[in-house]
């Protein structure tokens, strides 16, 4: 029965592959009978969405844990505003070849090319390896580099990265994923010409798009902040990625995400900074990106994406920078860890094997007010967390990992148990290496920035989101996503109460909504926890909870979306459109 099963399992995969080498469209696949008018594939042949494991029944071929070391992402280089070939526009250049951006860029007198970082990011496909034990995988990332470019920026420095689409057209492609790519920085204060909004596409090989990020804290345009902006929202550890309508998860999935960093006068990034104002965290060498992406790979070992599992798809296999299961040699020393979880449907709990605390620097993008001192630290999908881990203890030789405790058997998220450290999953080893460099400069401070004020009497209104399934679909207030449909419009520099609640039953939410970040007022009607008592993006929505949240709506103008993170449920609909109004 086993091998019947597995028989089975196999040619669903390739009927599934088919279909979509296919192109078909869902409406293409309810003419031929193979979609559900509550949009799943039916069970014949194996078709059925609900497989017996969220990845379709596909398990990946075994590979050898700790043979790879680490790769970490180089900071890149920016390569001036003449080097970009047609110079930057504040309206979008369609002469050129520009596309995607509708409206001309806010605040373009603030953009001075000599006193800006430029940089040029080329969408295109290249072959990856995930380990050694596998073949290269076609994957389509920036610049050759998975993780994309690490960009490093400062407050107060614009920003203006060229996204260019080269690859294949839509008529030469096959496979996963649309060559259509649109990029959203996550979760950047913003105007909405350069946010990445799903709708605004690069679906021409060649074209391409600038997007300006002015790297202004929020609260800049206010005369009571100044030119600055409030402190209080300087924005520290974030990641750009794909937001293709209908196809974020197919296309970070295939690898196009990149990195971007924000330093200040206080997290300068030099632990040797003798300013006074400096914290001096680790940095340099010391200052290290862990991007964690759990995947699936197929008999053959090339990447495998099941776009028929509308629950939620999560891996077999765990990446760390693009390798399975690789190890790191560290020094005795402390390590400032940026780790974010750009997976599709895990979440994560993650503690370090021989039970030693780490300091919590931030959630999301923002620092924490202090550091905590912890056990463990959760990841919902895209969330981020600055980890300071110090070796300088341990003696050479001593080996630990960092180990995911969070059961998630399925799609539909976490378990609720935390299982115990010797079963739990093993992503990253540790090697202490006391024949390396232990010099350490770096300290952590007892604060980083107060929280803004939230008084409830500033908003000017309060909504509710329930993310929910509607007709076997997954929906906000009872509708899927609709282009052309403004859900709110709150108005320039108010601030509003949104309540986030999930009615969807057996299932998880990681929530994100763009532009600023806001601040959780209750969890449940109660104090949130020590770790979300900050500035975040991305809210961890569990069973039938309800989050209220405060926001403020400042500086720019434009349209944006607020979506579940579980990038399966948002590209089947769990999304909608919003608009700041002046």
């Amino acid at each position: 029965m086993a091998g019947w099963k597995q028989q089975l399992a196999e040619t669903a995969r390739k009927n599934r592959v088919e279909l979509v080498d296919a192109k078909l469209s869902r409406r293409d696949l309810f003419k031929m009978g193979l979609l559900t008018s509550s949009g799943f594939l039916v069970a014949k042949m194996g078709l059925s969405s609900r497989s017996a494991t969220a990845a379709g029944s596909v398990v990946s071929p075994p590979t050898t844990p700790w043979i790879e070391e680490l790769p970490i992402p180089q900071v890149a280089t920016p390569c001036g505003a003449a080097n970009l070939g047609v110079a930057p526009t504040q309206a979008c250049n369609d002469a050129a070849g520009e596309m995607g951006r509708p409206n001309p860029h806010q605040f373009w007198e603030q953009f001075d090319p000599a006193n800006a970082d430029c940089y040029l990011n080329v969408n295109a496909p290249a072959k990856a390896s995930w380990h050694r034990e596998l073949p290269l995988d076609d994957v389509w990332i920036f610049n050759g580099l998975f993780p994309g470019p690490r960009i490093h920026a400062k407050v107060d420095r614009p920003v203006l990265i060229r996204f260019k689409n080269n690859l294949p057209s839509l008529a030469d492609h096959k496979g996963y994923g649309r060559p259509a790519p649109t990029t959203h920085l996550h979760n950047g204060h913003t105007e909405s010409e350069s946010d990445g909004n799903p709708l605004d596409m690069l679906d021409v090989t060649g074209c391409w798009k600038d997007h300006l990020y002015l790297n202004k804290r929020a609260g800049f345009t206010d005369p009571k902040f100044g030119p600055k902006g409030d402190i209080r929202e300087t924005m520290s550890t974030m990641w750009y990625h794909d937001h293709c309508l209908d196809f974020t998860a197919q296309n970070v999935y295939r690898g196009n995400m990149g990195l971007y960093y924000m330093f200040n006068e206080f997290d300068t990034g030099d632990e040797n900074d003798s300013n006074p104002t400096a914290w001096r965290l680790p940095s340099g060498a010391f200052d290290v990106p862990l991007v964690f992406h759990d995947r699936v790979f197929d008999p053959a070992g090339k990447g495998y994406f099941d776009l028929f599992n509308l629950d939620g798809i999560i891996g077999d296999k765990y990446t760390v920078n693009g390798k399975i299961q690789p190890f790191m040699r560290v020094a005795r020393r402390k390590y400032r860890f940026r780790m974010q979880n750009i997976g599709t449907s895990r979440f994560y709990n993650f503690f370090l094997s021989n039970g030693q605390t780490m300091v919590q620097c931030s959630h999301d993008g923002n620092m924490l007010p202090k550091p905590l001192v912890v056990k463990n630290v959760r990841f919902a999908v895209a969330n981020r967390s600055d980890m300071i881990i110090d070796f300088s203890k341990l003696a050479s030789g001593t080996t630990l990992y960092l180990v995911n405790c969070q059961e998630q058997k399925d799609g539909r998220g976490p378990t609720g148990k935390i299982l115990p450290l010797q079963l739990g999953t093993k992503v990253l080893k540790f090697i202490v290496d006391g024949t390396l460099d232990a010099t350490d400069n770096s300290r952590i401070p007892t604060k980083f920035f107060d929280l803004p004020p939230a008084p409830r009497a500033e908003a000017v209104t309060e909504r509710t989101f329930v993310f929910d399934r509607t007709n076997g679909g997954w929906s906000v207030n009872g509708k899927q996503f609709d282009e052309h449909v403004i859900t709110a419009s709150p108005r320039l520099g108010t601030a509003e109460i949104w309540n986030i609640v999930n009615n969807s039953g057996g299932w998880m939410h990681p929530i994100h909504v763009h532009f600023e970040e806001h601040q959780i007022l209750s969890r449940n009607g109660r104090t949130p926890p020590a770790d979300e008592i900050a500035r975040e993006d991305v809210i961890w929505l569990g069973h039938g909870e309800t989050v209220k949240t405060f926001r403020r709506f400042r500086d720019f103008t434009g349209r944006f979306v607020t979506h579940c993170h579980n990038v399966v449920h948002e590209d089947h609909a769990m999304m909608f459109q919003w608009k700041i109004v002046p």
